[in-house]
């Protein structure tokens, strides 16, 4: 039923200048003569231009597009320039339970905004119904927004970008670095105070000079896209933080750019290219910031409610919300899946951007009847021509149904491996059974991934992400402690796998200090010498804490930022990642290209990879089964098969021995053929320690809880 329908009459001016204009590319388009407009919607009867002063307070003017092309209303103004601020009014009806919510008094964000002027301010005004009526959602409110929504503005595209192109960083050598622009510098000392949170503060020389010299391929960024701060925070002193409300695909958040410019984004990316950095986005395009039918009309809901969102069938004025924020975008509509892929396009090749993360990825392979890889957005990310090229890293779970499949996306994409993060945080935990699933995460979890010619970089490691604690706080904290969330401690996941050594927080005894430091180092080994991709999360390679909140994010503010004041103990974990990372590029067999099976080569009478128990032998199915074994040995044959181009033989023979139990256990480091003794590289008891060699037979003290590495010493291999 269509209801209230009136709309309140502008006091502004409107014009005839129009011209017809294109129905193509969608959104404001500066040609150099003056700017075209096109907006998508399939159900709205008229669609009106509002153009507002420069600080996007004021609107001067009201233009209606003169034609409607393909289900695309589009018009060009030829006076137009770059720097010019408007939003759209959308007439059409105000039927909820058939899924249409147009309200002309609300002005609304172009989805294909490239930027945004001023931040969302709340008020009753956003919403579509009149809040509190006794009609609640089928209700109908005439008060206008615009006073109080971000406004979009018309940019100038151009760039010089020199001789900068996409980086391609090869699998193999990548290592991805997690961080939150804002976060990574507010504390920065080397970063000016006006700079800190932005793009320009992540260029900074010394902040690039640090990523650099640390060792990583990749900075992965939390959502840079334009997003909106939700209310109930606002009321309590906090903000969204991480950013995860998006509101416009297309356009960086606002506050990241302290020029106020988006080239501010571009240089930044170039600096990080220079710096041999790719450069990795977080996308959120399961969901957008409307929420569910009692949310607020910002843009797309105001636009074509019915055609951008999936609503449940039968009864249309409810949405499906598998993303657990109130609505999901339906990507089974070809303009909503050109919306999305045409922003990742845009951020490609506009932006340079190397890659993607996608948050909550199962919703956008979902069908009605479930996921299906065959899904139209997972079809057009493999087959064009410029996403198939970029980084696509899966977040393979969501809340819907059906929704954990992770080792379920097609050829092409990696994932997030949270089946790597619990069992080496169950086996470092010293948890029993863990020794069969360590031997699997270790070696890139083939169970998973060994498919359809998929390779290990398909499994994305990691010990912790920005959602969970940090690493300093895993071995600090038995349970989570989000008090500053003022949420009753109730948000956040409970299942953390931690363990505090003894004492819930900060620790005076030095055997507790010691011991979680190495029990960090014992994560962090683990985490760089296994097959896969590695991700590291800003901060971990020194220790940072967020005080035991493990769900950071409402917290712009010491608790969600990198704190760079290290201590000695800081500086000394800080050192040791970096070797890691030296270890992990020096040896191409850390990161191979092909699964490690274990399969027996009749020609070279070798194994690829050898599991060893502490006495030095292969390991028997008693032994795997054996609840209470905490210790075991990887040993990676260099004389397996060739990676790429490299002959066979090539690669260096590494023996890794974990110990997760509490005590010394002697391991016997074996014989291996054309040998001559054992080089220890690594000691996570013993972190400083000169490399030693070890003749073989050599009973070595395997101290409790710690990870050891060695390179066998070739007959043919001059001693160095």
């Amino acid at each position: 039923m269509d209801r209230h329908r009136k709309t309140r009459t502008a006091q502004v001016k409107t014009s005839s200048r129009v011209r017809e204009g294109l129905p193509f590319p969608l959104g404001a388009t500066w040609d150099g003569l003056g700017v075209n407009f096109a907006l998508f919607s399939a159900h709205a009867t008229k669609v009106e231009l509002c153009l507002f002063d420069k600080a996007g307070r004021t609107e001067l003017e009201r233009i209606e597009l003169p034609e409607y092309t393909d289900e695309i209303w589009h018009g060009y103004l030829p006076d137009a320039h770059p720097g010019l601020v408007y939003g759209y009014r959308v007439h059409g009806p105000y039927a909820p339970d058939a899924g249409h919510r147009f309200n002309p008094n609300k002005l609304l964000i172009d989805p294909y905004a490239k930027q945004l002027v001023g931040e969302l301010r709340w008020s009753e005004s956003l919403f579509g119904y009149t809040v509190g009526h006794p009609d609640a959602d089928f209700s109908f409110d005439e008060r206008d927004s615009a006073p109080y929504v971000p406004k979009s503005k018309v940019i100038d595209p151009a760039f010089t970008w020199g001789r900068d192109r996409p980086m391609q960083t090869p699998w193999d050598h990548t290592i991805l670095y997690e961080t939150h622009l804002r976060g990574f510098t507010m504390r920065h000392p080397a970063v000016p105070p006006a700079l800190r949170g932005t793009c320009a503060g992540l260029m900074n020389a010394e902040v690039l000079d640090y990523l650099l010299q640390l060792g990583v391929s990749a900075i992965e960024l939390l959502p840079v896209h334009a997003f909106v701060q939700d209310q109930h925070l606002l009321e309590k002193g906090m903000t969204n933080y991480w950013g995860y409300n998006t509101i416009g695909f297309f356009a960086p958040h606002p506050r990241y750019l302290a020029s106020g410019k988006v080239q501010e984004f571009k240089e930044m990316v170039a600096h990080l290219h220079h710096a041999g950095l790719e450069v990795i986005l977080d996308v959120v395009y399961n969901h957008t910031a409307e929420g569910n039918e009692l949310g607020p009309t910002l843009s797309m809901r105001g636009i074509d409610n019915a055609t951008y969102y999936r609503l449940i069938p039968g009864d249309r004025r409810y949405y499906i919300n598998d993303s657990g924020t109130g609505n999901t975008l339906d990507l089974s509509h070809p303009c909503v899946l050109q919306m999305v892929t045409d922003s990742l396009r845009y951020w490609a090749t506009e932006m340079h951007v190397d890659g993607f993360r996608f948050d909550l990825a199962t919703i956008l392979g979902r069908r009605p009847e479930g996921f299906d890889e065959r899904h139209s957005f997972l079809v057009a990310c493999r087959q064009d021509p410029v996403l198939r090229q970029t980084k696509l890293i899966a977040e393979p779970w969501d809340c819907g149904p059906g929704g954990y499949r992770v080792g379920g996306f097609p050829p092409g994409w990696a994932e997030w491996n949270d089946r790597f993060r619990d069992t080496v945080r169950a086996f470092w935990k010293g948890d029993e059974n863990q020794l069969a699933d360590i031997a699997r995460r270790l070696t890139a979890s083939g169970d998973l991934y060994n498919q359809r010619g998929r390779r290990p970089f398909a499994s994305v490691n990691f010990i912790t992400a920005h959602d969970g604690f940090t690493l300093n706080d895993l071995v600090s904290y038995n349970d989570k402690h989000n008090e500053a969330n003022d949420e009753n401690n109730q948000d956040g996941t409970d299942n953390n796998l931690s363990w505090n050594h003894g004492v819930e927080g900060p620790a005076d005894d030095p055997q507790i200090r010691e011991l979680r430091i190495r029990q960090m180092r014992n994560f962090l080994a683990t985490l760089l010498l296994s097959q896969g991709t590695p991700m590291l999360v800003a901060g971990d390679e020194f220790a940072r804490t967020q005080h035991g909140n493990n769900n950071a994010y409402c917290q712009d503010s010491e608790i969600g930022w990198v704190d760079w004041r290290l201590d000695e103990d800081a500086r000394a974990l800080q050192a040791f990642v970096r070797h890691l990372i030296r270890l992990r590029l020096r040896f191409p067999m850390l990161r191979r290209g092909r699964f490690l099976v274990g399969a027996f080569n009749e020609e070279l009478g070798i194994k690829d990879v050898t599991w060893l128990n502490p006495s030095g032998t292969e390991m028997t199915i008693e032994q795997w089964e054996e609840e209470h074994n905490r210790c075991l040995g990887m040993l990676l044959d260099g004389r397996a098969q060739p990676t790429g181009i490299r002959r066979a033989g090539s690669d260096a023979t590494l023996l890794l021995v974990v110990n997760a139990h509490y005590d010394l256990v002697n391991f016997h480091l074996p014989e291996v053929a054309q040998g001559r003794r054992w080089r220890r590289l690594i000691d996570t008891h013993k972190p400083t320690a000169a490399e030693e060699r070890f003749a073989f037979g050599t009973e070595y003290g395997v101290t409790g809880r710690s990870l050891l590495l060695f390179e066998l010493l070739r007959n043919n291999k001059r001693s160095t």
